[in-house]
């Protein structure tokens, strides 16, 4: 089976170093691209990179390596880049995972899921350094990751975001019946992700819990593999 993990916001393909070993060992293809501007791709970052910018990233590594029959995975802000994924690649996916991650709808973009308010404390907070576009990263610790060598990990390594990827609008051009799965984090959990979590339960899909925060891949690395590879199965 191949899988393809996609990481979230500030962070890059390295989030996956615990969890990829795990699923390899398994026998599975395990693909890790990192987002325009982000982790080592990080010397890339402009103002023009977009959520459009990153659905292409993830579209441009299915195709290039022709994958069929793919488990793709989005992690957090990933959401929003694999719902516009499986709309332009449809028959190349078997099964959307969301990992505490964002769903979002037709037209919406990151900024109207998160509301004003978080907009505005991302943009000020640009702004204090020196920046209108480059959104800094927030604190290991809002995440769940509470481990002090993993906080400084994981800081050394995160990088700023461009904030057009969480102003553009996703726009779609068909409905999707591609089979999804929504793994929720609930220890602690981010408040952000209740939402999806309960719609995933009224539409039937299946639906996992992972007694951990929001960047399980760093704080419950056997755990998630062992969810994805139940998927898998």
């Amino acid at each position: 089976m191949n899988l393809v993990l996609v990481h979230g916001g500030w962070i890059g393909a390295w989030c996956w170093c615990r969890v990829r070993p795990l699923l390899q060992g398994a026998g599975h293809e395990v693909f890790t691209p990192t987002l325009t501007g982000l982790g080592e791709r990080a010397h890339l970052l402009s103002p023009e990179i977009g959520l459009t910018t990153h659905i292409q990233d993830v579209v441009g590594l299915i195709e290039a390596e022709e994958l069929q029959d793919v488990i793709l995975v989005g992690q957090s802000y990933a959401g929003m880049v694999i719902t516009g994924v499986v709309d332009r690649v449809p028959g190349r996916l078997s099964h959307l995972v969301y990992l505490d991650a964002f769903v979002p709808q037709d037209g919406q973009s990151l900024a109207d899921l998160v509301g004003p308010e978080m907009m505005a404390n991302l943009k000020q907070a640009a702004r204090a350094q020196g920046s209108d576009w480059q959104v800094p990263p927030l604190p290991p610790q809002a995440c769940g990751v509470t481990d002090e060598q993993d906080v400084q990990w994981m800081t050394r390594r995160m990088s700023v975001q461009p904030l057009k990827t969480m102003l553009e609008p996703l726009r779609l051009m068909k409905p999707s019946t591609v089979r999804r799965t929504f793994i929720y984090c609930s220890k602690p959990a981010m408040g952000l992700f209740d939402v999806y979590r309960d719609r995933a339960r009224v539409e039937k899909w299946s639906c996992y819990e992972l007694a951990t925060g929001h960047s399980s891949m760093i704080t419950a690395p056997d755990a998630l593999a062992r969810v994805l590879l139940r998927i898998a199965e």
